[in-house]
Parts: structure tokens; sequence; C-alpha cells
């Protein structure tokens, strides 16, 4: 079982619930997809090979290499991208998506549901004016956002070092639930506020829910909320690869000669 057909499982097993149906296109977009290619592809030229299902036309897309190999009986040339990206390229062509073919998770989504997707995740954050006066605890926190941050947060490894939620109290009076970041580099902000919004949007909680703030270096905020708030885990950034010695220089690895 992968992470996609357990989601689709809970899908299934009450249609009639959006946030599952939601939560479930979340992590569809988060999750790398093998598609099946016409032919080898040329450069960045890339053909997926399409089907006519009702009435529509249809490419066919796996959560797993092997699942891919194994519907085809044969090694099979494939583009890997996430859904997100996906989503993305097919977008207003009249085309949808055969996901996961004879296996528990299959499904169809069809071309408006990838329009809807794209769309979705194209749209940009909104920016919030007020300014915070103080922080309290935030409220009890639903088990689907804090899901959906994990992941979010997991892919933006190295745009953060630290992350709070709290409750907060404006300049202006209104109240709150926020979402703090320490550590940002320039140029990342908007990054971090459209992952927290596709949070939102995919938890099925009003995207206003959750105000997202990044505090510079000293920002007295950071204490304030650091005090009160509930801490985020924040992975650490991925290990930078060690140079490469010149060929040659390694005794224990002398060059080949071909």
């Amino acid at each position: 079982m992968t992470p996609l057909d357990t989601a689709h499982a809970a899908m299934e097993a009450d249609p009639g619930d959006d946030t599952r149906r939601v939560a479930f296109y979340g992590l569809f977009a988060d999750t790398e997809l093998f598609v099946m290619l016409a032919g080898d592809s040329a450069g960045d030229d890339v053909q997926p090979a399409l089907f006519d299902v009702e009435g529509a036309r249809y490419l066919v897309a796996f959560d797993r290499e092997d699942r891919l190999t194994g519907f085809t009986g044969e090694i099979t040339p494939y583009a890997a991208l996430p859904g997100r990206g996906l989503a993305a390229m097919i977008a207003g062509e009249g085309i949808g998506i055969a996901l996961n073919a004879e296996l528990p998770s299959a499904m169809l989504i069809p071309p408006d549901a990838v329009d809807w997707l794209a769309a979705t995740l194209a749209e940009g954050a909104h920016r919030l004016a007020a300014r915070p006066r103080s922080f309290h605890s935030p409220q009890a926190l639903p088990d689907a956002l804090m899901q959906a941050l994990g992941r979010g947060l997991a892919q933006s490894a190295g745009l953060v070092s630290a992350a709070w939620i709290a409750g907060v109290t404006y300049e202006d009076d209104s109240t709150g639930h926020l979402i703090g970041f320490a550590g940002v580099p320039p140029g990342a902000e908007a990054a971090l506020a459209g992952m927290v919004r596709e949070a939102l949007v995919f938890s099925g909680i009003d995207e206003g829910w959750l105000d997202v703030a990044v505090f510079a270096a000293g920002d007295p905020n950071i204490g304030a909320i650091d005090g009160v708030g509930r801490a985020l885990p924040v992975p650490a950034p991925p290990p930078e690869a060690p140079p490469r010695p010149a060929p040659g220089t390694d005794p224990d690895r002398p060059p080949r000669l071909r």
C-alpha cells in the first residue's frame, strides 16, 4: 500500500466527505508520478501516451515505477514528475489522468478535475497588512492540517530554520491563528505562504483560518511566539555533496583507460 492507496481508500469509503477528497488531491499533488510516454523523449519534449476513455483523452500514470512496468509487461519509456507538475502541464488541454490502472487505487481524474487542481495550485497567497500585537497558545489543531503542513515543510527543507503556530491578536484587535517562520532566505517568503495556503485548501479548512508571518533575525516576535506557540518539526537542509576529486588524484581509484 502506498500513501496514495491509503488516501484513495479513505476517499472511497465515504464519497460524500469533501475533506477526504481534497486531502487525496493534496497528496496527489506532492507525489512523484510515472507517466507512460508514447516513445522515447527528445530532451524536454515529452509526449504522453493518450487513450480515449468515456469520450475523453487520458494519459496513464502510476505512483511507482514498478507499477508502470507491471501494467505494460515490459520496459516502458516514462517521464517522472510530481502531480502538481503534471496537472500544470496538461491543464486546459482536455486531458485527464488514468491513475494506477488495474490497482486498488485505480481512478480516472477527468480533465475538469485536472484543471481545478492546476488552478488551485497556481493561485497565490493573500497578503495580510495587520501586525501582531500578542500571541497565545493555539486551539486544538486539526490532524489533517498538521499532516499537510508536515508534508509541505518536508519539501521546504532548507527554506526555514524554525516554525511555530500560535493564536494571535492583531493591532486592530482582530484575532486568529498564525504560523510564523524564522531563518527564511530572501525570496522564499512567497513559496512558504503558498505552501501554507495549499495545506489549508487540501485539509478542507477555510483559507483565512491561518495567517503567515516571516520573522527577520532579531525580530522580538520570535521570542514572543516561541514562548507560547506550538513548534513545528523543521527538517534539516539536505547535506551538500562532497567535492569530487579530479580524475587520477585518488591513489585508490586510478583513472581507467578506454
